[in-house]
C-alpha cells in the first residue's frame, strides 16, 4: 500500500497578520509551506500533494525544486479546511488507490518531528481505522459561561485526563477518509472529526510540543529558533 501527504494550503492565515498568506511567511530562510513540505517528504510518504487556492500565486514563485518528483500542487482548494481536503483528495484519487493511507498534514505546523511522522505510520499502519498525533492536556482546563453582566466566569473544570490536543498529521485511508468528509459538516476542523460523525474512534499517538500551530506572529520567532536548532 502506498502512503501519500496531503496539505491544505489554500486559506489567508488572517490571525498571522503579513502581506501574503501565512503560508507563505517567511521561517528561516523559505515559505512555511516549505518546512512543512519537508517534514512530511519523507518515508514512508512517497508523493506530497497541496492543495492550493485557485488563484494562488504564491506558489509558482518558490523554489521546489528539492521536492522534485515527490510534490505536486492541486489548485481546488475551497472556502473551508473541509472542502479543501475533500477536493484535493478527490483530485488525488487518480493516482491514490482506495486503500492507501493519506497523511493529512497542516501547512501551518513546519516542525513537525520526523520521530513522530514515523511513530504515527508504525502505530497506526495495521489499526482499522487510522489515527493522529495529538497530545495529552497538562494544564487545568476551565469551562467558560457568563454571567448577567456579560462578563466570562468559569462555569466547571473539565477532567483533562480525558482531554488531548489534535495535531497532525492525521492519517486514514483514502476511501475512508474521502466518504467521512463527503458527509461531513463544512465547519469541521480536523479530519478526525468527520470520521468520528461516522461513528468511528481514530488512535491517539502522541506527539510532542515542536509540533505545535504557527497561528500568531510571535508564533514565527519560537519555529524559527526549533529550525535553527536541528539545522545546528
Amino acid at each position: 500500500m502506498t502512503c501519500v501527504a496531503l496539505i491544505p494550503a489554500a486559506g489567508s492565515g488572517s490571525r498571522l497578520a503579513g502581506p501574503q498568506p501565512k503560508q507563505y511567511a517567511s521561517l528561516a530562510g523559505r515559505p512555511m509551506l516549505w518546512h512543512a513540505v519537508a517534514a512530511v517528504c519523507r518515508p514512508p510518504v512517497e508523493t506530497v500533494f497541496v492543495v492550493l487556492a485557485p488563484g494562488d500565486t504564491g506558489y509558482r514563485s518558490c523554489d521546489w525544486s528539492v521536492f522534485a518528483g515527490k510534490i505536486a500542487p492541486l489548485y481546488c482548494g475551497g472556502e473551508t479546511r473541509r472542502d479543501s481536503v475533500y477536493n484535493g483528495l478527490v483530485a488525488a484519487m487518480t493516482a491514490v488507490n482506495a486503500d492507501d493511507w493519506v497523511l493529512v498534514h497542516d501547512a501551518a505546523r513546519p516542525c513537525l518531528p520526523a520521530a513522530d511522522l514515523e511513530r504515527l505510520y508504525a502505530e497506526c499502519r495495521h489499526d482499522e481505522i487510522g489515527g493522529i498525533l495529538a497530545l495529552p492536556v497538562a494544564e487545568t482546563v476551565k469551562r467558560a459561561g457568563k454571567d448577567e453582566a456579560g462578563a466570562q466566569r468559569v462555569a466547571g473544570t473539565e477532567d483533562r485526563a480525558q482531554l488531548w490536543l489534535a495535531q497532525t498529521p492525521q492519517m486514514f485511508r483514502a476511501a475512508l477518509l474521502a466518504e467521512a468528509l463527503g458527509k461531513a459538516k463544512s465547519s469541521i476542523t480536523d479530519e478526525a472529526s468527520a470520521i468520528e460523525q461516522m461513528g468511528l474512534r481514530p488512535r491517539l499517538v502522541a506527539g510532542s510540543h515542536e509540533n505545535f500551530k504557527v497561528t500568531y506572529i510571535e508564533d514565527l520567532a519560537i519555529a524559527e529558533s526549533i529550525l535553527a536548532r536541528r539545522a545546528a
